[in-house]
């Protein structure tokens, strides 16, 4: 494998991974799963305890 696309695939990996721990546990300053379980809520998306980790 290219050690350049494999540097590629292992930053945007991680650009995910922090991505996903902002919404869903709140950390580097995410508002958290309960929060954007609100605003789900208030987007008329019902049941939003389903959508909002889909999301």
């Amino acid at each position: 494998m290219n050690k350049g696309l494999l540097l590629v695939r292992v930053v945007v990996g991680l650009l995910f991974i922090g991505h996903g721990l902002q919404k869903t546990l709140g950390w580097f300053g995410g508002q958290g799963l309960a929060k954007w379980t609100e605003d789900v809520a208030k987007l008329g998306l019902e049941p939003a305890s389903f959508w909002a980790p889909l999301e």
